[in-house]
């Protein structure tokens, strides 16, 4: 083989070479702006949460005044529901006590 033949096939292996470069950077580049899509994606939902977490924290915080005095009202009106309860009862018992000694 003469140095031609040399350079030809050493041309050739070059070309092979630097196409199967240039096919794998392109499809790296691809799959990389893929994976930057769905992270943007992933960022844009994370970012709605985040603003939905802020509305919620928002509205419990101006919420809680007139919760909590719907909290107490609701603890007032249990507390006289078991005081009549525990008073009905009593009394329903000290009314069968008079029935059983009238007979």
């Amino acid at each position: 083989m003469d140095m031609n033949n040399w350079f030809e096939a050493l041309v050739i292996i070059l070309s092979i070479m630097l196409a199967l470069f240039l096919l794998l950077g392109i499809v790296i580049l691809v799959k990389f702006l893929q994976m930057l899509r769905q992270i943007k994606r992933i960022t844009d939902h994370a970012e709605e949460v985040v603003d939905k977490a802020e509305y919620i924290a928002d509205f419990f915080k101006h919420s809680s005044g007139p919760m909590a005095v719907i909290k107490i009202i609701g603890n007032i009106s249990e507390s006289f529901q078991s005081a009549a309860e525990k008073f009905s009862g009593k009394s329903k018992k000290k009314r069968g006590k008079k029935n059983d000694k009238e007979k």
